[in-house]
């Protein structure tokens, strides 16, 4: 038997880690970048510690073209590498220096921000560039190096005269890439993936007016300084007690700056037990469609952009919202553009989801008239997790609110409290009546008042999946729209009215009718109502208008099948329409009478719609004449 290990050449991954390391070439300025923060930053920590025998100062990374000679530059006045140095992290494909750094100097650099993990992110500059140069000093007193390599396993390195500390990375690039030496192109790439690296980015110059001398004399001139792309330090790298609410404005602006709306509030997230996070989201004002709402959140690693897809990271009902995650425990890809699902992305998502809760307690509590007057906008994220988070539904008691038509607001507990008294069913239970286009349903409304009953006003897109679970999980609570099934059938009333009709004409004055109207979409049914409530009135079966709305609004989310369209007739037998439609013995004058009237109760119900409404329109001027 023989053993031995297998060798791979680079002759043979060379090409692959050219060809396939990232999915997206334009990541490579993002890495190039990434290394020159690192060498900072590590030159930083060292000088901090007493190791390193120079002054930081105050160091840049400097973006420039040369778009003549087709090379970019990317400069740093960070670590800087020996020969020797080079030799090891450059030439040794995936040795990471950042990986090595962190072991070594794992209790005091812990905190250090350095961004690296895999070691390959240099070698993304060959997906661009046909040829590329480092030309490096170290900190330490020793000669400068210069690497050459021009995508093939074949290097150089030789001496350098460069006395300066740090190290510059020239690509020289290639015909298929020229987009990159656009400075519109590379001004696009930094805003988009460096916007908040931790070290002052310059690309060009900008003029700017400076004024020179004292009062007569003084004089405003147009000078030239660094034209700074970056912000170091963002809000959600501070504590909350550094920032007002005009910072957190401020932030929001420079994160969207298209955006011109304000937002309703916000979230400052920091934690760093049992993981690294920080960050801010904040609640905008929000839209019925909750596909446009999402991937607005950025994800960050140590300030570097990584993705606005955070599914997974953050729970799917906050993906609604807007702002920023930085976590550097958040386990990524070696092209850091992808998630990895893991334990440790799920705590983080179910510390969002309590820090979320928490917050939203906390401004309830403090200001609940200002939270009520921001219901409208953020109850559609509420109510979303509510039906997707268990654990947030476990806490939204608290603060999710019930409003009514007439603009009262009741938290769950409050509400059943509230209905106690006056709407129970014959089994005891409390019944909500509920309204879901106030407009739409105002006569169905209105009738409800008059009998002293409380409407909630529940007009979200996903109401009816919420209802559901909520009489799931309150046993003695009923839901029931204010044009469902008639109300006075479903709450327990002493006055109830009599039948003005005996039970031979109510039975009569239905075969009539079923004879009439269409026993495929309507079940007429007689009932004894008050003499001022409509004669004919058009319901919908709480159960099967439930479900029908729940397989609208679910899609994909909730997976429902489609429910066929069936109302109820309600005809009040205490109305004199009744008793003149049992009397007229006109067939044709009967027939018209149901019709014009059935039709006036499709009406209130925008149900009469195509040919009937023409012909109920026709019909309406023959009656006027």
């Amino acid at each position: 038997m023989t053993t031995g290990k297998i060798n791979v050449s680079v002759e043979n991954i060379f090409p692959l880690i050219k060809k396939f390391l990232y999915s997206d070439h334009e990541i490579f300025l993002r890495e190039l970048v990434s290394n020159a923060t690192d060498a900072t930053l590590k030159l930083k920590h060292l000088t901090s510690i007493g190791e390193a025998k120079v002054e930081y100062g105050n160091p840049i990374i400097e973006i420039k073209l040369d778009k003549e000679a087709k090379k970019l530059h990317v400069i740093d006045q960070g670590l800087g590498m020996s020969a020797e140095e080079v030799e090891k992290y450059i030439n040794q494909v995936a040795f990471s220096g950042a990986e090595e750094f962190l072991e070594k100097y794992k209790d005091s650099a812990k905190d250090s921000g350095i961004i690296g993990h895999f070691g390959l992110g240099f070698y993304s500059a060959f997906m661009v560039a046909e040829k590329v140069e480092i030309i490096t000093k170290s900190h330490k007193d020793e000669p400068a190096a210069h690497w050459t390599c021009d995508g093939s396993p074949e290097f150089t390195l030789e001496p350098h005269a460069k006395t300066e500390r740090g190290t510059e990375i020239i690509l020289h690039i290639a015909e298929d890439s020229l987009e990159f030496l656009e400075e519109g192109k590379i001004r696009e790439l930094l805003t988009k993936y460096n916007k908040f690296m931790p070290v002052p980015i310059k690309f060009g110059t900008r003029k700017e007016q400076k004024a020179f001398g004292v009062g007569e004399e003084e004089k405003m001139e147009e000078i030239e300084v660094d034209n700074i792309i970056n912000n170091p330090s963002p809000a959600w790298t501070k504590q909350p007690s550094e920032l007002s609410d005009e910072d957190y404005k401020n932030f929001y602006r420079e994160l969207y700056p298209m955006q011109f709306e304000e937002p309703l509030f916000n979230i400052h997230l920091n934690v760093d037990y049992p993981f690294n996070l920080t960050g801010i989201l904040f609640f905008p004002k929000m839209s019925a469609d909750l596909q446009i709402q999402k991937d607005k959140i950025q994800l960050y690693q140590n300030q570097v952009f990584v993705t606005d897809n955070v599914e997974g990271i953050v729970p799917e009902f906050l993906t609604m919202l807007k702002g920023v995650i930085d976590s550097p425990d958040i386990p990524l890809n070696v092209s850091r553009s992808y998630l990895q699902a893991d334990g440790a992305v799920k705590k983080i998502s179910n510390y969002i989801t309590r820090k979320v809760a928490d917050k939203l307690k906390l401004l309830f509590s403090e200001n609940r008239e200002d939270f009520e007057q921001k219901w409208n906008d953020i109850k559609i994220v509420l109510e979303y997790g509510m039906l997707s988070e268990p654990k947030f539904y476990e806490k939204a008691g608290a603060f999710v609110l019930y409003p009514t038509v007439d603009k009262k607001y009741y938290t769950l507990d409050e509400l059943k409290e509230s209905l106690k008294e006056n709407q129970t069913d014959k089994d005891g239970k409390l019944v909500v009546l509920y309204a879901s286009n106030q407009d739409a349903q105002h006569s169905y409304i209105d009738q409800a008042k008059e009998k002293g009953y409380q409407i909630l006003l529940l007009d979200s897109p996903i109401v009816s999946h919420l209802i559901q679970k909520l009489e799931a999980d309150n046993e003695n609570l009923v839901f029931t729209r204010v044009d469902s099934d008639h109300i006075d059938n479903l709450i327990k009333k002493d006055d109830a009215a009599i039948s003005k009709l005996s039970d031979q004409e109510k039975e009569s004055l239905k075969n009539t009718l079923e004879e009439i109207v269409p026993k495929t979409t309507y079940s007429v049914q007689l009932e004894a109502l008050d003499s001022t409530t409509a004669p004919f009135m058009i319901t919908q079966p709480e159960f099967m208008r439930r479900m029908k709305e729940m397989s609208q609004t679910g899609g994909g989310m909730f997976g429902m099948g489609n429910f066929p369209e069936m109302y109820n007739l309600v005809v009040n037998t205490n109305s004199d329409l009744a008793s003149a439609i049992l009397n007229e013995k006109d067939k044709t004058a009967q027939e018209g009478l149901v019709k014009q009237a059935l039709d006036l109760a499709k009406l209130s119900q925008g149900l009469l719609k195509g040919e009937d409404l023409t012909a109920f329109v026709k019909r309406s001027f023959e009656l006027i004449k």
